[in-house]
C-alpha cells in the first residue's frame, strides 16, 4: 500500500532527523524517495526554500543602471534591476493590474510596461503610467507598484528572501568569508553565464558538487589530472555552508596568475563551496565557477551558471579554455546524475554509509542543514 502524502512527508523528515543526529563517522545517505517524491519537494519549497536565501544571479549581469534580467523562483516571476542609484533590486515581475508580465529576458531599460495594458514601472517597481485608470473612482497609483522581495548581496552573487523572514545572510557566511579571503572572489569579473537543465533531483547535484570522492572515478581525463580525491581536504564549515580544499597535483602546472594575497597553501588549492541551500561555487586560484540551482520537479533541476575570472577577458583564450573545461567536467556529471535518478526509482535502496569526512563530509553536513531546517521546532 502506497503512503499518503502527509504519512510520506512525516516519514522522510523523521528518518532525516534520525541520520543528522549520527555523528559524521557514522554518516548515512539518505533512501530513494528523498529525492523522488513530489510530496516531500513540495515540503521543502514551504519549509525551506522560500524561507532561506536562494541566490538568483550575479551582480555582472547588471553592470550598468537600468541593467535587468528575468528568472523565476519557486512559482514567483521575479525582475532583478539595477536603479537609478545604483542599487540592487530583486521586484515582483507581475503586473499588479490583471497578472501579466512586465518584463522579458534580459536588457537595459528605464521603463518595464506590461504588453497586456500598458501599465508602466520604473526600475525601483513605482508604477508611473495606467492608461484611462483615473477615472474609477478608488484607483490609487502609489499603492499599485511592484512588490519587492528581501535581497542581499555576497561577493558578487545576489540572494533573495521569498518570505521575508530569514536571518541576515552576511552574519551567517562569515566563517566563510574568512577562509576565502584571500581569492578576493569579489573583485573578479563575470565573463561567462548560461542556463542549462538536468534530469536529476536539485538535492543530487548540490551533493555531487560538494564532494571529492567521485573526482578521479567520474572525471578522470578532466579534473583528476588536476584535482584527484586523494587530496581533498574538508573545510571549516558553518551554519550557512559547507565545502572542502581540493588540493592541486604537485605536478600539474601552477594555475596563476596569483594574487599576491594567496598563501604557498592557498595557491595550490580550490575552495569548494556550497551555500546553503542551492549556490555552489568552486574558486580556483585563477578562476571560478558557480551554480545557482532550482528545482524544477523532484526529478528535474534547473540551472544556471557562470564564471568569474581575475581580468575582464569574456574572449581571451584563458577564459575560453576555462569555460571548455567547465563544460566537460560538467557534462560527466550530468550523465553520471541521470543515471543515479534513474536508479532512484528501486524501492530498495536505502542509502549507503558516507565516505570518510575529507571526501564526504559535506554531505553529512548538507543532510544536518536540512534537517534542522525541517525540524518540527523549525515549521512550528
Amino acid at each position: 500500500m502506497l503512503d499518503k502524502p502527509d504519512d510520506e512527508i512525516s516519514r522522510l523528515t523523521a528518518e532525516l532527523a534520525a541520520r543528522a543526529g549520527k555523528p559524521a563517522e557514522e554518516g548515512y545517505a539518505m533512501p530513494a524517495e528523498y529525492y523522488t517524491s513530489p510530496a516531500f519537494l513540495a515540503h521543502e519549497a514551504d519549509n525551506v526554500l522560500r524561507r532561506d536565501w536562494m541566490c538568483v544571479g550575479h551582480v555582472g549581469e547588471l553592470r550598468n543602471k537600468g541593467d535587468y534580467f528575468t528568472t523565476d523562483l519557486l512559482g514567483e516571476e521575479l525582475l532583478v534591476v539595477r536603479d537609478p542609484e545604483g542599487q540592487v533590486r530583486v521586484l515582483s515581475n507581475v503586473c499588479r493590474h490583471r497578472a501579466n508580465r512586465v518584463a522579458e529576458g534580459a536588457g537595459n531599460a528605464r521603463r518595464f510596461v506590461c504588453q497586456y495594458h500598458a501599465w508602466t514601472y520604473d526600475t525601483t517597481g513605482a508604477l508611473k503610467s495606467a492608461p484611462m485608470m483615473k477615472q474609477q473612482k478608488h484607483f490609487d497609483q502609489s499603492k499599485c507598484g511592484l512588490p519587492e522581495f528581501a535581497s542581499e548581496i555576497w561577493k558578487g552573487w545576489i540572494f533573495v528572501n521569498l518570505d521575508g523572514t530569514a536571518t541576515p545572510l552576511a552574519l551567517r557566511l562569515e566563517g566563510l568569508a574568512e577562509v576565502i579571503r584571500n581569492y578576493h572572489q569579489e573583485d573578479r569579473y563575470l565573463v561567462f553565464m548560461e542556463e542549462d537543465a538536468w534530469d536529476c533531483n536539485w538535492k543530487a547535484l548540490f551533493e555531487n558538487f560538494m564532494e571529492g570522492y567521485h573526482l578521479t572515478a567520474t572525471h578522470p581525463t578532466t579534473l583528476h589530472p588536476i584535482t584527484p580525491t586523494k587530496l581533498c581536504r574538508k573545510m571549516r564549515t558553518g551554519e550557512g555552508w559547507t565545502g572542502y580544499h581540493a588540493f592541486y597535483d604537485p605536478d600539474y602546472p601552477p594555475r596563476g596568475p596569483f594574487h599576491p594575497d594567496l598563501t604557498e597553501d592557498e595557491k595550490m588549492n580550490s575552495p569548494m563551496y556550497g551555500i546553503f541551500p542551492n549556490l555552489m561555487v568552486g574558486m580556483g586560484t585563477d578562476f571560478t565557477l558557480f551554480m545557482i540551482i532550482r528545482p524544477d520537479g523532484p526529478g528535474r533541476v534547473r540551472i544556471r551558471w557562470g564564471v568569474t575570472g581575475q581580468k575582464d577577458e569574456p574572449t581571451s583564450g584563458a577564459t575560453r579554455g576555462y569555460v571548455d573545461l567547465c563544460r566537460a567536467f560538467n557534462a560527466e556529471d550530468k550523465e553520471k546524475l541521470e543515471i543515479l535518478q534513474k536508479a532512484l526509482q528501486t524501492r530498495g535502496y536505502q542509502g549507503g554509509p558516507l565516505a570518510p569526512d575529507a571526501f564526504e563530509g559535506t554531505i553529512w553536513d548538507f543532510i544536518q542543514y536540512m534537517g534542522r531546517r525541517l525540524s518540527v521546532q523549525d515549521q512550528a
